[in-house]
């Protein structure tokens, strides 16, 4: 049996899933989970019969199209309540194939294919049993920059509905083997900071730092994800940089940045301000280092906003 996962955060047991895979004597099994309308035709939908299998699957319909796939989603668990609120059957993208069915669909029915859910999984629903597997736990869409960034500052809620310090479940990240933060006189509110980073005399809310990340005096993040930096400069590199009026790997004092991703090793000078004041929805401005997905800024890899830049 083979698993496949799509871009998501989620924390699953996935023997569960290849048991129940196993149990229902399937060809193929779909994670999926109760959605309301107002997301369902970001996501690929099934209708399923009383016993969870699937007998049509449609990749991101709309209109009459999604209403078609609307289901009684009590079969899988739900109150009425529930079921009137959440009408519709969201594939997460993580599915369990046996061996000998894949096979035969890379090689022999979909060769040129390039994607499950938008052509693999709606031809074979009508030849193979394809059933749907409930998850109950945390699961979040990040294929979107608005969904990845919403995903990030949730991180923050008190209590998150995902935690990474749940001792039964650990997760378990690459060893950089990185000094503590240092933070400095700064407040952090609502907020989580990784490691190595150097925070001084700066306001943080609901935001994440990444690794190596550095905020100098009187800057203030609010609502942003900051990804950090893949290496440190120096304090004489730092310090060679301002005497020549460039902009040191990180934010600058008194900038002010809100509702944005920053992208490693950014430069973003002193005096800036990034609030999308104008609430701009959509933008390419690459050459100067940044665009806007929807409503969200992102400083691209590498770039350097100048000292005193307002976007």
């Amino acid at each position: 049996m083979l698993c496949g996962n799509s871009t998501g955060f989620l924390r699953m047991d996935y023997m569960d899933f290849v048991q129940s895979h196993r149990q229902s004597g399937a060809d193929i099994t779909l994670s999926s989970l109760p959605i309301d309308e107002s997301r369902a035709s970001d996501f690929g939908l099934m209708k399923i019969d009383d016993k969870g299998r699937v007998l049509s699957f449609s990749e991101k319909p709309r209109g009459n199209e999604l209403k078609a796939m609307a289901v009684d989603t009590t079969v899988l668990g739900l109150s009425q309540e529930e079921a009137e609120k959440k009408p519709y059957i969201a594939s997460m993208g993580v599915y369990v194939f046996k061996k000998d069915i894949l096979l035969n669909l890379l090689r022999w029915r979909f060769p040129t294919a390039n994607d499950f859910g938008s052509e693999i999984i709606p031809a074979s629903a009508r030849e193979f049993h394809i059933q749907a597997y409930l998850f109950n736990d945390y699961w979040e869409d990040i294929g979107t920059i608005r969904s990845f960034f919403e995903a990030n500052l949730a991180l923050t809620e008190h209590p998150p509905r995902f935690s990474f310090y749940d001792a039964t479940k650990p997760i378990y990240t690459s060893r950089r083997n990185l000094p503590p933060s240092k933070i400095d006189d700064s407040k952090i509110v609502d907020s989580i900071v990784s490691h190595g980073s150097f925070l001084t005399s700066c306001l943080v809310e609901h935001s994440v730092i990444g690794i190596r990340s550095r905020i100098n005096s009187k800057a203030h993040l609010k609502d942003t994800v900051m990804l950090g930096a893949d290496f440190y400069e120096t304090d004489s590199e730092i310090a060679s940089a301002l005497s020549k009026g460039k902009v040191p790997v990180g934010i600058g004092e008194n900038t002010r940045i809100k509702e944005c991703i920053i992208d490693k090793n950014a430069r973003i000078g002193k005096n800036a301000v990034i609030e999308n004041s104008e609430g701009v929805q959509e933008a390419d401005r690459t050459s100067e280092g940044i665009y806007i997905r929807p409503g969200v800024t992102i400083i691209l890899k590498n770039a350097i906003i100048k000292d005193g830049t307002v976007i």
